[in-house]
């Protein structure tokens, strides 16, 4: 399966740049701005290159330039403009950040990934790019594969990018722990969950708070916590729901832990989109629904 997307629709650029198709034909019929090819049967497609120009054009229009006065100048032209634009603004680098990101992830082009990650690193912490650049990138990216216009392949690859750095930066921080600090986190994934990007940003989290934490990943039965629960001191067990492969309730999942565990005084924290509808009244005194990893954060500090 070739998983290398090298031609787009109209919509597609829809997705990408957040313009109207209507408007997208009105600016190539009043300025030519972009020339796509056409199919056998009069249909528009475009190269990766006129996404990545009307990216430019979008990020323009953001900072004030009028579309007759973009479309004057070359595709070359118009990246420089960006480019001073980015090295004068910080905003300015977040959204160019985000749109080379999109482009490095079309393109499988993890070098553009990293030059931009680097240029983000010159003036945000990792925390403010994750939550500032990411975050809003994944929600993005998401959109994008539910509307079909990219492949699992390429939501893989930026996902596993980001947590490739997601760990480089706790692997920075592991020497960090407090002294005397006992409280232990112990992060697992539930069987059948594998969105672990969040999970692992909460243990860098935990982390770069000064915490211990044992990081177990994704598809861990809940019976196999039991040693660690009777074996550590403190232990605050966290889980992220994402996906319910098996149609279990929030609330039978935690009746299920508390009766694998042992014990229902045993701390656990549930993030993730399956807990968002759940109330806080609903579960039991030792778990707590926590709604956003901002929130979380307030817990650490």
């Amino acid at each position: 399966m070739n998983t290398v997307k090298t031609s787009f629709s109209i919509k597609d650029l829809e997705s990408f740049g957040g313009i109207k198709a209507h408007t997208i034909r009105m600016w190539e019929r009043r300025y030519n701005l972009l020339e796509p090819d056409r199919t056998e049967t009069n249909i528009r497609t475009y190269s990766i290159e006129d996404l990545q120009k009307l990216l430019n054009v979008t990020f323009l229009l953001d900072h004030n330039y009028k579309i007759s006065k973009i479309a004057k100048h070359s595709s070359k032209k118009i990246a420089a403009l960006v480019s001073d634009i980015v090295e004068e603004d910080d905003m300015g680098i977040n959204h160019h950040a985000i749109n080379s990101f999109k482009i490095a992830m079309m393109n499988f082009d993890q070098k553009l990934f990293n030059r931009a990650y680097a240029t983000l690193k010159q003036s945000l912490s990792f925390r403010e790019i994750f939550f500032k650049i990411f975050i809003p990138l994944l929600e993005n990216i998401g959109l994008l594969w539910q509307s079909g216009v990219i492949n699992p392949a390429h939501e893989h690859f930026i996902s596993n990018l980001i947590k490739q750095k997601i760990l480089i930066n706790k692997e920075l921080l592991e020497n960090a722990d407090r002294d005397g600090c006992e409280k232990m986190f112990i992060l697992f994934l539930p069987e059948n969950e594998i969105h672990d990007l969040g999970l692992m940003f909460l243990n860098y989290e935990i982390v770069a708070h000064g915490f211990k934490c044992v990081y177990l990943g994704q598809n861990i039965q809940i019976e196999d916590l039991k040693y660690l629960a009777s074996t550590q001191q403190q232990p605050h067990f966290v889980s992220y729901l994402t996906v319910n492969p098996c149609e279990i309730s929030v609330a039978n999942f935690v009746k299920r832990f508390n009766k694998d565990i042992g014990q229902n005084n045993m701390p656990l924290y549930l993030l993730g989109r399956i807990i968002q509808p759940v109330e806080q009244s609903e579960m039991p005194k030792n778990v707590k629904l926590i709604k956003s990893i901002d929130a979380f954060m307030t817990l650490l500090n």
